[in-house]
């Protein structure tokens, strides 16, 4: 168990922004951070980060909570992972108390298959360096590629044994489960379908060099490995099956080593293989990934779009592989994102290009002949057509197809201009061309709609009635939230009391008093016996006031971090509401919002008389249903209960009415 003090000083040093920073790219937006969703599919930022608060809010998700509750959320760590992640980036050594056995065993399934995954990949590092088999195949092969001892060691390269079962049958010695050896892949057991029981076991990556292939965050998902004998019944490159903590089409090779560079550049370099991804670190051009030989996918590249909108996509001089990967450019083109290509001399990949060029020399080809995806596959496929009038159609009918993809209205014109340009056709045609397209696109959208539809789906006008609002649950909330935002805040209160007046009628008297919010608030509920009928801000209200009760100074957004994470993120959800309209940016338009701090006293005080003038409300209508509905009822007695309850009701309109 990590200690408290740990868990304490790792609250005290991260920064929200920092982290957060490692996975979105965030821009400056006020006193806060904005970006776009690392949960949804968007591309107009509703994530918010608050350097003051140490919090995030994601609208688009509803999601948000504190810096570890993001790691939780983002990259499926437990809340010790996220803390040992933590410490680590900071440098805080941890300090934890010895595991039982029963807290070992209680570990779930996810974090056994990192743990699994964590000790092969130290395993396969280990075996490459240190052992006479790694060192002769698996490390020589490395140095061939011309890896230095500092790059093999910054992407933990290593060798898996050509044995059967020599990394299974270790594994397993170290008290690491069968089970989860296969559930990563890592091993392949054969079973008797008889009794169900385990009859061999071999190592799925035997005799290959080992590439592992990291989150985001760094942790180990799976592995890479590539095999280094002639054997032509065996894969070159194999990858770990798809399981629970390892989906392919989600995962870019390198992603972990490159995201700050990707951000800090503003674009990335797509490749194809893993060498490809590693040369390029070498000489010294760190922001690259690579989808590690399988086709692009849009999760891939929403990667990506979280840190830049740019991508320049980088082919070796094969030209049949180069028309293949043309699909690709259309999925970035959807995703919003700027599209560049470069290609190689024939002959040259990625990998062997920057291996014969110094950092200089890379850059400079690089910046030379990255072109617009336009202008690159005007060039290709005009190659293809020549004076041929019918390939030449074909070719404009492409790429019009690549540009009706693009979302952003403006750029599909300049795009559509550069196309009349480059293949001299006129614009209207090319517009008539992209308009057809979006029309079928829209026409085939909507029979998919269609078809989700149930068959004798009766359209009901209920549907188009706007929500009726629980007024309980919007005032228990605006009771939350001045007790997050404000709960410590001194403030000057007019309390109305029931007097006689000079001609010795009931009436109103002003009384003012000094108060905390909190303490208003708690009072003025327990006089009434008013209880939160929604669990969540049951949970809340308990939690906040029990801390202001001890100390009357604290700040709410501290809470945050010493709170549950379930009870974090609807704290979280309320300090994070008035940010929303940050986004909008109300000011740039002339349109400036009323500060609350000036009317907080007001505001408690008129939410309290309204949270009791409904429940009041509330009786007199179940009074009212009881004695219609039960014969056995008193009616006399509850008719004289419903004239008080309309009197008190009556009272607290008046009250409420000299607040306003």
């Amino acid at each position: 168990m990590i200690s408290r003090a740990t868990i304490d000083s790792v609250f005290e040093t991260a920064r929200v922004e920092e982290v957060i920073g490692d996975f979105v790219q965030l821009k400056k937006s006020g006193s806060n951070f904005k970006g776009l969703s690392p949960f949804t599919d968007e591309r107009s930022p509703s994530f918010m980060v608050s350097p003051v608060k140490q919090i995030w809010k994601d609208f688009s998700s509803g999601k948000g909570g504190n810096v570890v509750s993001f790691l939780m959320e983002h990259e499926h760590f437990t809340y010790p992972e996220a803390i040992r992640y933590l410490a680590k980036k900071y440098g805080i050594e941890i300090e934890e108390t010895e595991q039982t056995s029963e807290q070992k065993e209680s570990a779930n399934e996810r974090e056994s298959m990192y743990l699994v995954t964590d000790f092969a990949k130290d395993y396969f590092h280990n075996t490459l360096l240190k052992t006479e088999e790694g060192k002769a195949i698996g490390l020589s092969y490395f140095k061939e590629r011309g890896f230095t001892d500092e790059t093999i060691k910054k992407f933990e390269l290593g060798y898996s044994p050509d044995s059967w079962d020599a990394f299974t049958s270790h594994a397993i010695k170290k008290g690491y489960k069968l089970e989860f050896l296969e559930k990563t892949g890592l091993s392949i057991v054969k079973t008797d379908t008889s009794t169900g029981s385990a009859t061999k076991m071999f190592d799925r990556f035997k005799g290959r060099v080992m590439f592992p292939i990291r989150s985001m965050s760094g942790r180990t998902l799976g592995f890479g490995g590539r095999i280094l004998t002639s054997d032509k019944k065996a894969a070159k490159y194999l990858n770990s099956p798809e399981s629970d903590i390892y989906h392919k089409s989600k995962v870019l090779y390198g992603i972990f080593h490159a995201k700050q560079s990707i951000a800090k550049e503003d674009n990335c370099y797509l490749v194809e293989g893993y060498t490809d991804v590693i040369q390029f670190h070498q000489t010294g051009i760190h922001n690259v990934v690579s989808s590690s030989g399988t086709a692009l996918t849009p999760e891939q590249i929403r990667l990506v779009n979280r840190l830049t909108k740019n991508i320049t996509v980088l082919f070796d001089g094969d030209a049949a592989g180069l028309r293949a990967s043309l699909r690709g450019i259309d999925l970035i083109l959807e995703q919003g994102m700027n599209v560049k290509i470069c290609t190689f001399p024939e002959g040259e990949d990625p990998d062997s290009f920057s291996k014969k060029n110094s950092l200089e020399e890379l850059t400079l080809y690089l910046e030379e002949n990255s072109k617009d995806f336009i202008t690159f596959k005007a060039s290709l496929l005009a190659a293809d057509a020549k004076n041929d009038p019918i390939k030449k159609a074909q070719t404009i009918h492409d790429m019009v197809a690549s540009i009706a993809k693009i979302p952003d209205v403006i750029k599909r014109e300049v795009y559509l201009r550069e196309c009349s340009r480059i293949m001299d056709i006129s614009e209207q045609v090319l517009f008539n061309s992209i308009a057809q397209l979006l029309r079928k696109d829209q026409k085939e959208a909507a029979k998919k709609e269609k078809k989700t539809q149930e068959p004798f789906e009766v359209v009901s006008s209920e549907k188009n009635k706007p929500k009726k609002v629980d007024v309980q649950f919007e005032l228990e909330q605006k009771l939350i939230e001045l007790l997050v935002l404000y709960g410590s805040m001194e403030q000057e209160f007019e309390e109305m009391v029931i007097d006689k007046n000079e001609k010795g009628e009931l009436d109103f008297k002003a009384e003012v008093f000094e108060s905390r919010v909190f303490e208003k608030i708690y009072l003025d509920l327990q006089d009434d016996e008013i209880e939160f009928t929604n669990p969540e801000f049951k949970n809340i209200y308990s939690e906040i006031i029990n801390r202001y009760v001890e100390n009357p100074e604290a700040k709410s957004e501290n809470f945050v971090n010493q709170m549950a994470p379930e009870i974090a993120a609807g704290v979280t959800n309320i300090l994070m509401e008035e940010e929303r309209y940050v986004l909008h940016d109300w000011e740039r338009m002339q349109i400036f919002v009323k500060e609350k701090e000036k009317t907080i006293a007001q505001v408690v005080s008129e939410t309290i008389l309204s949270l009791r003038r409904f429940l009041v409300a509330k009786k007199i209508d179940e009074l009212s249903e009881t004695m219609k509905n039960d014969q056995d009822f008193d009616k006399e007695a509850g008719l004289q209960e419903i004239v008080a309850y309309i009197g008190l009701k009556k009272l607290l309109s008046d009250k409420l009415n000299r607040v306003l």
